[in-house]
Protein backbone atom coordinates (compact mmCIF):
# COMPACT_ATOMS: atom_id res chain seq x y z
CA UNK A 1 0.00 0.00 0.00
CA UNK A 2 1.18 3.25 -1.12
CA UNK A 3 1.65 5.85 1.61
CA UNK A 4 -0.62 9.02 1.83
CA UNK A 5 1.29 12.34 0.55
CA UNK A 6 -0.16 13.76 3.91
CA UNK A 7 2.48 11.61 5.75
CA UNK A 8 4.94 13.21 4.21
CA UNK A 9 3.30 16.99 4.70
CA UNK A 10 2.94 16.37 8.28
CA UNK A 11 6.42 14.92 9.07
CA UNK A 12 7.30 18.12 7.13
CA UNK A 13 5.68 20.48 8.96
CA UNK A 14 6.92 18.98 12.04
CA UNK A 15 10.66 18.85 10.99
CA UNK A 16 9.70 22.44 10.18
CA UNK A 17 8.54 23.93 13.15
CA UNK A 18 10.16 21.68 15.74
CA UNK A 19 13.15 24.49 16.14
CA UNK A 20 11.23 27.13 16.06
CA UNK A 21 8.82 26.20 18.94
CA UNK A 22 12.72 25.08 20.87
CA UNK A 23 13.31 28.47 20.46
CA UNK A 24 10.61 29.83 22.00
CA UNK A 25 10.70 27.24 24.94
CA UNK A 26 14.56 28.57 25.96
CA UNK A 27 14.27 32.15 25.17
CA UNK A 28 11.09 33.11 25.53
CA UNK A 29 8.68 34.53 22.67
CA UNK A 30 7.96 38.26 23.40
CA UNK A 31 6.80 39.94 20.27
CA UNK A 32 9.13 42.28 19.42
CA UNK A 33 11.90 43.18 16.07
CA UNK A 34 14.49 41.50 17.95
CA UNK A 35 12.55 38.27 18.42
CA UNK A 36 11.22 38.67 14.94
CA UNK A 37 14.73 39.00 13.83
CA UNK A 38 15.95 35.28 15.98
CA UNK A 39 12.97 33.86 14.73
CA UNK A 40 13.39 34.37 10.79
CA UNK A 41 16.94 33.27 11.34
CA UNK A 42 15.27 29.72 12.97
CA UNK A 43 12.98 29.61 10.28
CA UNK A 44 14.65 30.11 7.32
CA UNK A 45 18.02 27.88 8.90
CA UNK A 46 15.48 25.23 8.75
CA UNK A 47 14.07 25.62 5.83
CA UNK A 48 17.41 25.91 4.08
CA UNK A 49 18.20 22.38 6.32
CA UNK A 50 14.83 20.82 4.87
CA UNK A 51 15.56 22.13 1.47
CA UNK A 52 19.03 20.19 1.14
CA UNK A 53 17.16 17.03 2.58
CA UNK A 54 14.53 16.50 0.58
CA UNK A 55 17.19 17.33 -2.68
CA UNK A 56 18.04 13.57 -1.87
CA UNK A 57 15.96 11.71 -4.33
CA UNK A 58 15.55 8.22 -3.05
CA UNK A 59 13.31 5.77 -4.85
CA UNK A 60 10.14 5.45 -3.19
CA UNK A 61 10.41 8.05 -0.52
CA UNK A 62 8.60 10.48 -2.61
CA UNK A 63 5.75 8.55 -2.66
CA UNK A 64 5.33 9.79 0.85
CA UNK A 65 4.51 13.36 -0.96
CA UNK A 66 2.55 12.10 -3.66
CA UNK A 67 5.26 12.09 -6.07
CA UNK A 68 8.57 13.29 -7.20
CA UNK A 69 7.40 16.36 -8.92
CA UNK A 70 5.37 17.24 -6.10
CA UNK A 71 8.46 16.38 -3.64
CA UNK A 72 10.67 19.11 -5.99
CA UNK A 73 8.20 21.79 -5.67
CA UNK A 74 7.98 21.44 -1.66
CA UNK A 75 12.35 21.70 -1.90
CA UNK A 76 11.72 25.00 -4.35
CA UNK A 77 9.07 26.49 -1.94
CA UNK A 78 11.75 25.71 1.06
CA UNK A 79 14.50 27.04 -0.62
CA UNK A 80 12.82 29.82 -1.36
CA UNK A 81 11.27 30.83 1.95
CA UNK A 82 14.87 30.14 3.53
CA UNK A 83 16.15 32.62 1.33
CA UNK A 84 13.30 35.06 2.02
CA UNK A 85 13.36 34.58 6.13
CA UNK A 86 17.35 34.93 5.76
CA UNK A 87 17.65 38.02 3.93
CA UNK A 88 14.55 39.81 6.17
CA UNK A 89 16.90 38.10 9.56
CA UNK A 90 19.84 40.83 9.64
CA UNK A 91 17.54 43.49 8.42
CA UNK A 92 14.93 43.28 11.34
CA UNK A 93 18.06 42.85 14.17
CA UNK A 94 19.56 45.93 12.33
CA UNK A 95 16.00 47.73 12.79
CA UNK A 96 15.60 46.55 16.35
CA UNK A 97 19.30 47.51 16.81
CA UNK A 98 18.47 51.59 15.66
CA UNK A 99 16.03 52.18 18.75
CA UNK A 100 19.46 52.39 20.49
CA UNK A 101 21.70 54.42 17.90
CA UNK A 102 21.81 54.55 14.01
CA UNK A 103 25.77 53.36 14.83
CA UNK A 104 24.21 49.84 16.44
CA UNK A 105 22.14 49.34 13.01
CA UNK A 106 24.93 49.38 11.20
CA UNK A 107 27.21 47.44 13.36
CA UNK A 108 24.50 44.74 12.88
CA UNK A 109 24.46 45.14 9.34
CA UNK A 110 28.31 45.64 8.50
CA UNK A 111 30.37 44.39 11.88
CA UNK A 112 34.46 44.44 12.02
CA UNK A 113 37.01 42.26 10.09
CA UNK A 114 37.04 40.10 13.03
CA UNK A 115 33.56 39.20 13.12
CA UNK A 116 33.78 36.16 11.17
CA UNK A 117 30.91 33.70 11.92
CA UNK A 118 28.62 37.48 10.62
CA UNK A 119 30.48 37.49 7.33
CA UNK A 120 30.06 33.35 7.07
CA UNK A 121 25.82 34.23 7.22
CA UNK A 122 26.64 37.06 4.46
CA UNK A 123 28.30 34.79 2.73
CA UNK A 124 25.95 31.96 2.61
CA UNK A 125 22.94 34.25 2.00
CA UNK A 126 25.05 35.98 -0.99
CA UNK A 127 25.30 32.55 -2.61
CA UNK A 128 21.64 30.99 -1.93
CA UNK A 129 21.04 34.65 -3.81
CA UNK A 130 23.14 33.39 -6.90
CA UNK A 131 21.95 29.53 -7.04
CA UNK A 132 18.22 30.06 -6.14
CA UNK A 133 18.09 33.24 -8.29
CA UNK A 134 17.66 31.34 -11.92
CA UNK A 135 14.60 29.39 -10.08
CA UNK A 136 12.66 32.71 -9.73
CA UNK A 137 9.92 32.72 -12.67
CA UNK A 138 10.94 36.25 -13.68
CA UNK A 139 14.60 35.28 -14.29
CA UNK A 140 13.02 32.67 -17.20
CA UNK A 141 13.96 29.19 -17.80
CA UNK A 142 17.29 28.48 -16.82
CA UNK A 143 19.56 26.33 -18.61
CA UNK A 144 19.48 22.62 -17.04
CA UNK A 145 22.88 21.76 -16.53
CA UNK A 146 23.71 25.63 -15.73
CA UNK A 147 21.51 25.34 -13.22
CA UNK A 148 22.66 21.77 -11.69
CA UNK A 149 26.18 23.36 -11.46
CA UNK A 150 24.82 26.11 -9.60
CA UNK A 151 22.78 24.00 -7.13
CA UNK A 152 26.47 23.36 -6.39
CA UNK A 153 26.99 26.16 -4.29
CA UNK A 154 24.12 24.88 -1.79
CA UNK A 155 26.08 22.67 0.23
CA UNK A 156 28.71 25.51 0.66
CA UNK A 157 25.50 27.84 1.86
CA UNK A 158 24.14 25.00 4.14
CA UNK A 159 27.40 24.81 6.03
CA UNK A 160 28.43 28.66 6.21
CA UNK A 161 24.96 29.03 7.77
CA UNK A 162 25.57 26.64 10.29
CA UNK A 163 29.05 27.73 10.69
CA UNK A 164 27.62 31.04 11.70
CA UNK A 165 24.51 29.29 13.68
CA UNK A 166 27.09 27.01 15.74
CA UNK A 167 29.55 30.84 16.66
CA UNK A 168 26.34 32.37 17.70
CA UNK A 169 25.19 29.59 20.14
CA UNK A 170 22.16 28.23 21.35
CA UNK A 171 20.47 25.02 20.16
CA UNK A 172 23.75 23.43 18.70
CA UNK A 173 22.53 20.01 19.29
CA UNK A 174 19.49 20.36 17.41
CA UNK A 175 21.33 22.24 14.75
CA UNK A 176 23.83 19.27 14.72
CA UNK A 177 21.13 16.47 14.29
CA UNK A 178 19.31 18.70 11.61
CA UNK A 179 22.96 19.85 9.68
CA UNK A 180 23.81 15.55 9.82
CA UNK A 181 20.57 14.85 8.35
CA UNK A 182 21.42 17.20 5.40
CA UNK A 183 24.95 16.12 5.35
CA UNK A 184 23.30 12.56 4.75
CA UNK A 185 21.24 13.49 1.93
CA UNK A 186 24.05 15.92 0.25
CA UNK A 187 26.11 12.44 0.92
CA UNK A 188 23.48 10.09 -0.85
CA UNK A 189 22.73 12.34 -3.67
CA UNK A 190 26.84 12.92 -5.20
CA UNK A 191 28.61 9.84 -4.22
CA UNK A 192 25.81 6.86 -2.89
CA UNK A 193 23.54 7.10 -5.56
CA UNK A 194 25.99 7.47 -8.34
CA UNK A 195 28.08 4.31 -7.41
CA UNK A 196 24.57 2.01 -5.77
CA UNK A 197 20.93 3.59 -6.95
CA UNK A 198 22.25 4.12 -10.46
CA UNK A 199 21.46 0.27 -12.67
CA UNK A 200 23.30 -0.35 -15.84
CA UNK A 201 21.24 -0.87 -18.77
CA UNK A 202 21.79 -1.32 -22.69
CA UNK A 203 20.37 -0.09 -25.10
CA UNK A 204 18.78 -2.68 -27.44
CA UNK A 205 16.86 -1.01 -30.08
CA UNK A 206 16.09 2.51 -31.28
CA UNK A 207 12.67 3.09 -33.10
CA UNK A 208 11.99 6.39 -34.95
CA UNK A 209 8.31 7.22 -33.92
CA UNK A 210 8.20 10.33 -35.88
CA UNK A 211 10.27 13.29 -36.68
CA UNK A 212 11.98 14.09 -33.63
CA UNK A 213 10.97 11.72 -31.68
CA UNK A 214 12.49 8.12 -30.39
CA UNK A 215 11.17 5.23 -28.53
CA UNK A 216 14.73 3.67 -27.32
CA UNK A 217 14.11 -0.17 -25.39
CA UNK A 218 16.72 -0.77 -22.33
CA UNK A 219 17.61 -4.07 -21.44
CA UNK A 220 18.79 -4.43 -17.48
CA UNK A 221 22.17 -5.81 -17.20
CA UNK A 222 21.43 -7.50 -14.81
CA UNK A 223 17.99 -8.22 -12.83
CA UNK A 224 14.97 -6.02 -13.50
CA UNK A 225 13.52 -2.80 -12.29
CA UNK A 226 9.87 -3.16 -11.09
CA UNK A 227 8.26 -0.02 -11.94
CA UNK A 228 4.42 0.92 -12.23
CA UNK A 229 2.89 2.29 -14.97
CA UNK A 230 3.25 6.27 -15.45
CA UNK A 231 6.14 6.57 -13.41
CA UNK A 232 9.57 7.56 -14.67
CA UNK A 233 13.04 7.32 -14.83
CA UNK A 234 16.08 9.29 -14.67
CA UNK A 235 18.56 7.86 -17.98
CA UNK A 236 22.06 8.31 -18.39
CA UNK A 237 23.54 7.25 -21.42
CA UNK A 238 26.81 6.70 -21.49
CA UNK A 239 27.20 6.34 -25.51
CA UNK A 240 31.12 7.27 -26.23
CA UNK A 241 29.95 8.34 -29.51
CA UNK A 242 26.76 11.17 -28.46
CA UNK A 243 27.31 14.57 -29.46
CA UNK A 244 25.61 16.04 -26.92
CA UNK A 245 24.57 14.68 -23.77
CA UNK A 246 27.23 11.99 -23.00
CA UNK A 247 26.95 11.37 -19.12
CA UNK A 248 24.26 13.73 -18.38
CA UNK A 249 21.10 12.28 -16.54
CA UNK A 250 17.94 13.30 -17.50
CA UNK A 251 13.90 12.10 -16.51
CA UNK A 252 11.53 10.18 -18.79
CA UNK A 253 8.64 8.77 -18.25
CA UNK A 254 8.82 4.69 -18.96
CA UNK A 255 6.24 3.89 -21.91
CA UNK A 256 6.60 0.48 -21.13
CA UNK A 257 3.94 -1.84 -18.91
CA UNK A 258 5.17 -2.66 -15.56
CA UNK A 259 5.28 -5.98 -16.49
CA UNK A 260 7.71 -5.74 -19.34
CA UNK A 261 11.15 -6.71 -18.39
CA UNK A 262 12.82 -4.23 -20.72
CA UNK A 263 12.13 -0.82 -20.22
CA UNK A 264 10.89 1.46 -23.10
CA UNK A 265 11.17 5.69 -23.12
CA UNK A 266 9.89 8.04 -25.64
CA UNK A 267 12.65 11.20 -26.37
CA UNK A 268 11.03 13.76 -28.21
CA UNK A 269 14.02 16.49 -29.66
CA UNK A 270 13.75 19.27 -26.89
CA UNK A 271 17.66 20.41 -26.58
CA UNK A 272 20.87 18.95 -27.07
CA UNK A 273 21.08 16.10 -24.73
CA UNK A 274 17.24 14.58 -26.40
CA UNK A 275 18.55 15.56 -30.13
CA UNK A 276 21.56 13.86 -29.50
CA UNK A 277 19.83 10.42 -28.36
CA UNK A 278 17.93 10.74 -31.64
CA UNK A 279 20.78 8.48 -32.99
CA UNK A 280 22.00 6.83 -30.06
CA UNK A 281 24.05 3.98 -31.36
CA UNK A 282 22.29 0.25 -30.60
CA UNK A 283 24.33 -1.76 -28.15
CA UNK A 284 25.55 1.31 -26.26
CA UNK A 285 25.37 1.72 -22.52
CA UNK A 286 23.40 3.60 -20.07
CA UNK A 287 22.54 3.88 -16.21
CA UNK A 288 19.03 3.99 -15.12
CA UNK A 289 17.39 5.66 -11.68
CA UNK A 290 14.66 5.51 -10.15
CA UNK A 291 11.40 4.49 -10.57
CA UNK A 292 9.87 7.83 -9.58
CA UNK A 293 6.96 9.26 -9.20
CA UNK A 294 3.12 8.57 -8.89
CA UNK A 295 0.92 9.85 -11.64
CA UNK A 296 -1.86 7.47 -11.79
CA UNK A 297 -4.08 8.39 -8.55
CA UNK A 298 -7.12 6.30 -7.53
CA UNK A 299 -9.10 8.32 -4.92
CA UNK A 300 -12.50 6.71 -6.16
CA UNK A 301 -12.56 3.06 -7.60
CA UNK A 302 -15.96 3.22 -9.39
CA UNK A 303 -14.83 6.58 -11.27
CA UNK A 304 -13.93 6.24 -14.56
CA UNK A 305 -11.16 8.15 -15.79
CA UNK A 306 -10.61 10.87 -18.36
CA UNK A 307 -6.51 11.25 -20.10
CA UNK A 308 -5.63 14.39 -21.76
CA UNK A 309 -2.11 14.17 -23.32
CA UNK A 310 -0.60 16.29 -24.81
CA UNK A 311 2.28 15.37 -27.95
CA UNK A 312 5.05 13.41 -25.99
CA UNK A 313 2.97 13.30 -22.89
CA UNK A 314 1.27 10.99 -23.98
CA UNK A 315 4.11 8.49 -22.34
CA UNK A 316 2.24 7.94 -19.03
CA UNK A 317 -1.03 6.71 -21.13
CA UNK A 318 1.08 4.24 -23.20
CA UNK A 319 2.12 2.97 -20.65
CA UNK A 320 -1.02 1.98 -19.11
CA UNK A 321 -2.52 1.17 -22.60
CA UNK A 322 -0.14 -1.66 -23.27
CA UNK A 323 -0.68 -3.02 -20.09
CA UNK A 324 -4.14 -3.38 -20.98
CA UNK A 325 -5.08 -7.50 -21.86
CA UNK A 326 -7.64 -7.97 -24.57
CA UNK A 327 -11.16 -7.16 -23.61
CA UNK A 328 -9.77 -6.12 -20.48
CA UNK A 329 -12.78 -3.92 -19.00
CA UNK A 330 -12.00 -0.14 -18.64
CA UNK A 331 -13.97 3.29 -18.72
CA UNK A 332 -11.38 5.37 -20.28
CA UNK A 333 -11.52 8.22 -22.73
CA UNK A 334 -8.28 9.38 -23.77
CA UNK A 335 -8.18 12.59 -25.42
CA UNK A 336 -5.08 13.35 -27.59
CA UNK A 337 -3.94 16.58 -28.85
CA UNK A 338 -1.48 17.32 -31.19
CA UNK A 339 -0.71 19.60 -34.27
CA UNK A 340 -1.86 17.79 -37.03
CA UNK A 341 -1.96 14.11 -37.79
CA UNK A 342 1.93 13.95 -38.81
CA UNK A 343 2.31 14.91 -34.79
CA UNK A 344 0.26 12.01 -33.59
CA UNK A 345 2.78 9.30 -32.73
CA UNK A 346 1.23 6.04 -31.81
CA UNK A 347 -2.51 6.86 -33.01
CA UNK A 348 -2.37 3.60 -34.89
CA UNK A 349 -1.16 1.66 -32.14
CA UNK A 350 -3.87 2.84 -29.81
CA UNK A 351 -6.53 2.63 -32.02
CA UNK A 352 -5.41 -0.75 -32.29
CA UNK A 353 -5.51 -0.76 -28.51
CA UNK A 354 -9.29 1.17 -28.49
CA UNK A 355 -10.41 -1.75 -30.57
CA UNK A 356 -8.94 -4.83 -28.18
CA UNK A 357 -10.33 -2.80 -25.07
CA UNK A 358 -13.77 -1.74 -25.79
CA UNK A 359 -14.01 0.35 -22.67
CA UNK A 360 -10.97 2.17 -24.08
CA UNK A 361 -12.15 5.40 -25.93
CA UNK A 362 -9.64 7.44 -28.28
CA UNK A 363 -10.57 11.01 -28.85
CA UNK A 364 -7.69 12.47 -31.46
CA UNK A 365 -7.41 16.67 -31.06
CA UNK A 366 -5.66 18.55 -33.93
CA UNK A 367 -5.78 21.87 -32.18
CA UNK A 368 -3.82 22.70 -35.55
CA UNK A 369 -7.49 22.91 -37.31
CA UNK A 370 -9.63 22.72 -34.18
CA UNK A 371 -8.44 25.29 -32.11
CA UNK A 372 -7.31 24.70 -28.07
CA UNK A 373 -8.78 22.22 -26.51
CA UNK A 374 -12.35 23.22 -24.50
CA UNK A 375 -15.16 22.37 -22.60
CA UNK A 376 -16.89 21.94 -25.46
CA UNK A 377 -14.60 19.15 -27.34
CA UNK A 378 -14.62 17.16 -23.82
CA UNK A 379 -18.78 17.32 -23.28
CA UNK A 380 -19.34 16.11 -27.04
CA UNK A 381 -17.10 13.32 -25.95
CA UNK A 382 -17.27 12.86 -22.93
CA UNK A 383 -20.59 14.05 -21.07
CA UNK A 384 -19.59 12.72 -17.45
CA UNK A 385 -15.93 13.75 -17.48
CA UNK A 386 -16.42 16.18 -14.29
CA UNK A 387 -17.26 13.42 -12.44
CA UNK A 388 -14.17 11.69 -13.69
CA UNK A 389 -10.35 10.98 -12.46
CA UNK A 390 -8.64 13.20 -14.52
CA UNK A 391 -5.11 13.02 -15.96
CA UNK A 392 -3.45 15.51 -17.96
CA UNK A 393 0.68 15.03 -19.30
CA UNK A 394 1.99 17.34 -21.72
CA UNK A 395 3.50 20.66 -22.28
CA UNK A 396 2.62 23.36 -19.54
CA UNK A 397 0.92 25.32 -21.64
CA UNK A 398 -1.97 22.16 -22.14
CA UNK A 399 -1.73 21.74 -18.16
CA UNK A 400 -2.81 25.15 -17.64
CA UNK A 401 -5.44 25.61 -20.29
CA UNK A 402 -6.69 22.21 -19.62
CA UNK A 403 -6.83 22.91 -15.85
CA UNK A 404 -9.02 26.17 -16.27
CA UNK A 405 -11.13 24.23 -18.89
CA UNK A 406 -11.44 21.58 -16.19
CA UNK A 407 -11.75 23.85 -12.90
CA UNK A 408 -15.22 26.14 -15.74
CA UNK A 409 -16.48 22.66 -15.90
CA UNK A 410 -16.64 22.13 -12.08
CA UNK A 411 -14.74 18.84 -12.04
CA UNK A 412 -13.39 18.96 -8.62
CA UNK A 413 -9.42 19.87 -8.04
CA UNK A 414 -8.78 16.86 -6.23
CA UNK A 415 -9.96 14.82 -9.00
CA UNK A 416 -7.43 16.39 -11.75
CA UNK A 417 -4.08 15.34 -11.43
CA UNK A 418 -1.36 16.00 -13.86
CA UNK A 419 3.08 15.91 -14.13
CA UNK A 420 5.14 18.79 -14.88
CA UNK A 421 8.61 17.91 -16.05
CA UNK A 422 9.91 21.34 -15.27
CA UNK A 423 10.10 21.04 -11.81
CA UNK A 424 13.11 18.27 -12.32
Amino acid sequence: MIPSRRLGDAALALLALAPLGAACWLEGAALSLSFLGRATAVLGLTCLLLAALTSARVPGLDLWFGGLTRLWRLHHYLGAAAFLLLLAHPLLLSFAAARSSLPAAAAVLIPGPSAWSVWAGWLSLALMAVFLAPTFWFFGRPEYQRWKALHALSAAAVVLGLAHTFALGGMRTLWAAYGACALLAFSYRVFIARRWARRGFTVVAAQAAGRGVVELTLRPDEGRLEHRDGQFIYLTPLDPGLARGRGEEHPYTVSSPSGEADLRVVIKDLGDASRALQTVAVGSKAAVEGPYGEFFHKSDADAGELWIAGGVGLTPFLSRVRALAPGEAVDIHLVYCVQDESRAHFLSELEAAAARAPGLRLWPHFFGREGPLNEAFLRARCPDFAAREIYVCGPPELISAARVELRRAGAPAARVHSEDFSWL
